[in-house]
């Protein structure tokens, strides 16, 4: 019984429902007078199954007791006349149309499966593009060509890098000497890639590298052979992005048809 209390607790603190499942089915509980639908219950069955909970009648029973505790705190707002607040109204809106675009948007994936060979493709051309090194630098960047080669001006002059780096205006390494942390050329901009894969280690570039950021002066401290996650093991996440992008297509071109005024 003690079990049975708290799934019971856990139901009510954290399951959400899709109101889609309020739709007709047979009585699967009657609250005072009042029917809670058949199809309620299952999908609520479904969720606790698919977080992992074990079909038992333990888990049904906890379902109906938190079906009832639901429909009756649902009456009680009713009676409140919370469901005549405009804000309630709204809200409630919200969460419905939440339920269809989350219905509607897992349907088209089921419809749109992306394969395995499409993913492993997928896969390959980000391997080739990372190449099989990656690079430990730093870098200064700043606005103009001759800030640029006043810094390197002052590296040859044997001033630290780290220091220097204090001018940068890139705010995620300024304050941290310049460091850029371990990462593939391919991560960087053609012209900083370029100029990095060219350098020895420890030596910086001598001429000031410009990109569409402004101008870099680039220190290689160390490279290594660059070690790819298996196709396996990053193939959820390279679903997920798949999917994603696949979804957006879809939406962007709903947009482009769409007439709004």
């Amino acid at each position: 019984m003690q079990n049975l209390s708290k799934l019971a607790s856990t139901l009510l603190v954290g399951a959400l429902i899709s109101t889609a499942a309020l739709a007709a089915g047979g009585a699967f509980v009657t609250v005072n007078g009042v029917a809670v639908s058949q199809n309620l219950a299952n999908a609520l069955l479904a969720e606790q199954k698919a977080q992992g909970a074990p079909d038992t009648p333990e888990l049904k029973n906890a379902v109906r007791e938190e079906l009832i505790r639901r429909e009756l705190v649902a009456q009680e707002a009713k009676k409140a006349g919370v469901d005549k607040k405009t804000d309630i109204a709204v809200q409630a809106d919200a969460a419905r149309q939440a339920v269809y675009i989350r219905a509607y948007i897992q349907e088209f994936v089921k419809k749109n499966p992306i394969s395995d060979e499409q993913l492993k493709a997928q896969y390959d051309e980000i391997k080739s593009k990372l190449g099989n090194t990656e690079y430990k630098a730093r870098h200064i960047l700043v606005k103009g060509e001759d800030d640029a080669k006043a810094i390197i001006a002052n590296l040859k002059k044997g001033a630290k890098f780290e220091e220097l780096a204090k001018q940068s205006i890139d705010p995620g390494s300024k304050d941290n000497g310049g460091d850029l942390g371990w990462s593939s050329a391919g991560n960087f901009v053609k012209p900083f890639s370029d100029a990095l894969t060219s350098l020895a280690k420890g030596k910086f570039t001598e001429t000031p590298v410009k990109s569409e950021f402004g101008y870099h002066v680039i220190l290689l401290e160390d490279s290594r052979p660059l070690n790819v996650p298996a196709f396996d093991e990053i193939k959820p996440r390279l679903l997920q992005q798949a999917q994603g992008q696949q979804i957006t297509k879809m939406v962007d071109g709903l947009r482009a048809k769409a007439k709004v005024e």
